[in-house]
């Protein structure tokens, strides 16, 4: 569990340490006559058992790093179900918030008793908090149809329900450790954060009771995603849509919504603001009701315009920016992901415990990245580390999958001369290519 975050920096005579909040490694051979070593960190969708392989032939590099994500402990029963989706599934990161997002847009539907955006909206909060308890989309269905306001609890909304903002009062963090190129399991703690306190007490609008007859004069509700099959991201995408596809599954096992089953548009958001438009245009062409996505918050930023512009709900299962919290959305923007001003704190925590005493913070330059770097910033500096043992420095990630690697050539050196005991890299599967800079700067990875 995490432990206290007063000032427990011990002096580390040949080591150091490297904080990755998008993980990636160096070689481990040290420039010759060099005592400077770092231990890696990781964060969010760089802690998955697919990543090392983004390292090809220098994968093994990853063994000893750790780092946070939101997480909560998930059943063997469900990761069982998500298996029979995708037997192949390695990774489970976003799976539950995938799961929960899709079914909490459905039940905010059928207690709307209907498919308009604005209706479903209204209801999304309400659905988590202040009603009849259920755990399963056929009972809360059973309810919602039967008019019965409800409070939906599930593999990662299990403490708390929805702020009045439309995101979790509450999360679960886990830190994970590589071993042998995989997620040790049997190294992994959970720690909540948040407050229950926070959690909206807004009274809903009254659910519509299901009568005989009215799905005769309705529409299939249409739930898209806006998920990233491609692009830097595209390694946490395996287990968001087998949390996806089971949600609809279970849905339409219990009787889908509105009396119909739910109709699932697939779509990429290419971690790419070009693709994700263009996705975008089509679910809105499509008659799209609730947009599950995208995977990246600075994707989402920059959609959430022409969703709002069409009426139609952004619901994300993996936006943690916390800017986003106060977004301009015209109350059509969820999240099932809790926002990194409860992640941040997590982090910085398991900086400290390891004691580093230079830090340096590299970040993607977009929202997610910038935001999380201030964030852990602001943390570490409240539990005594000075700002002159603090550095931030950013990257432009890739445009698209078929732009040039990110040259990370001059940050390197810059980590290498600051003579950084914590380096925390922020980002996606491009961020490996940080790493392999490090190392060919001579840094040594430390494991």
């Amino acid at each position: 569990m995490l432990v206290s975050r007063r000032s427990r920096v011990a002096t580390l005579a040949a080591c150091a340490t490297i904080l990755l909040a998008t993980s990636a490694c160096g070689d481990d051979k040290a420039e010759e006559g060099s005592a400077q070593q770092v231990r890696l960190y990781g964060t969010d969708g760089n802690m998955l058992n697919s990543y090392p392989a983004e390292l090809k032939e220098r994968a093994a590099l990853v063994d000893g790093m750790k780092g946070t994500t939101p997480l909560t402990p998930l059943p063997d029963d469900f990761k069982s179900r998500l298996r029979s989706v995708d037997p192949a599934l390695t990774d489970y990161l976003y799976a539950a918030e995938t799961y929960d997002a899709v079914v909490i847009g459905v039940l905010a539907a059928q207690l709307a008793g209907s498919t308009d955006p604005a209706a479903i909206a209204k209801q999304i909060v309400g659905v988590t908090n202040n009603g009849q308890r259920c755990e399963t989309p056929a009972a809360c269905l059973t309810l919602a149809r039967a008019g019965q306001d409800i409070e939906y609890r599930s593999v990662s909304l299990t403490r708390a329900g929805f702020t009045d903002k439309g995101e979790p009062a509450t999360a679960s963090y886990a830190t994970l450790t590589f071993d042998g190129q995989q997620i040790n399991d049997g190294k992994t703690e959970f720690v909540g954060a948040g407050a229950e306190s926070a959690a909206s007490t807004k009274t809903p609008p009254k659910a519509k009771k299901a009568r005989p007859g009215d799905a005769d004069a309705q529409q299939p509700l249409i739930v898209g995603g806006l998920l990233p099959k491609t692009g830097d991201l595209a390694i946490a995408y395996p287990p968001m849509a087998a949390g996806a596809a089971l949600a609809i599954r279970e849905v339409n096992a219990a009787g889908g919504a509105l009396g119909k089953p739910v109709t699932w548009k697939d779509g990429d958001d290419g971690t790419s603001t070009t693709v994700a438009k263009a996705t975008v245009a089509k679910h809105v062409a499509d008659g799209v009701s609730i947009i599950i996505g995208a995977g990246g918050s600075g994707i989402s930023r920059e959609v959430l315009p022409d969703v709002v512009k069409a009426g139609k709900i952004l619901f994300s299962p993996s936006n943690t920016d916390a800017s986003l919290t106060d977004v301009e959305d015209k109350g059509l923007y969820f999240r099932t992901a809790p926002p990194d001003s409860l992640q941040g704190r997590a982090l910085a925590d398991v900086i400290l415990r390891d004691g580093s005493q230079k830090i340096v913070i590299v970040a993607r330059k977009d929202s997610y990245g910038e935001g999380l770097q201030a964030t852990v910033r602001e943390e570490l500096e409240k539990a005594g580390i000075a700002g002159d043992r603090l550095k931030l420095l950013t990257y432009d990630p890739p445009a698209d999958a078929s732009a040039a690697p990110v040259d990370f050539t001059g940050g390197a050196k810059e980590i290498k001369e600051f003579g950084a005991d914590a380096v925390l890299i922020i980002g996606f599967g491009e961020s490996a290519q940080v790493i392999r800079a490090l190392a060919d700067t001579g840094v040594q990875i430390r494991h």
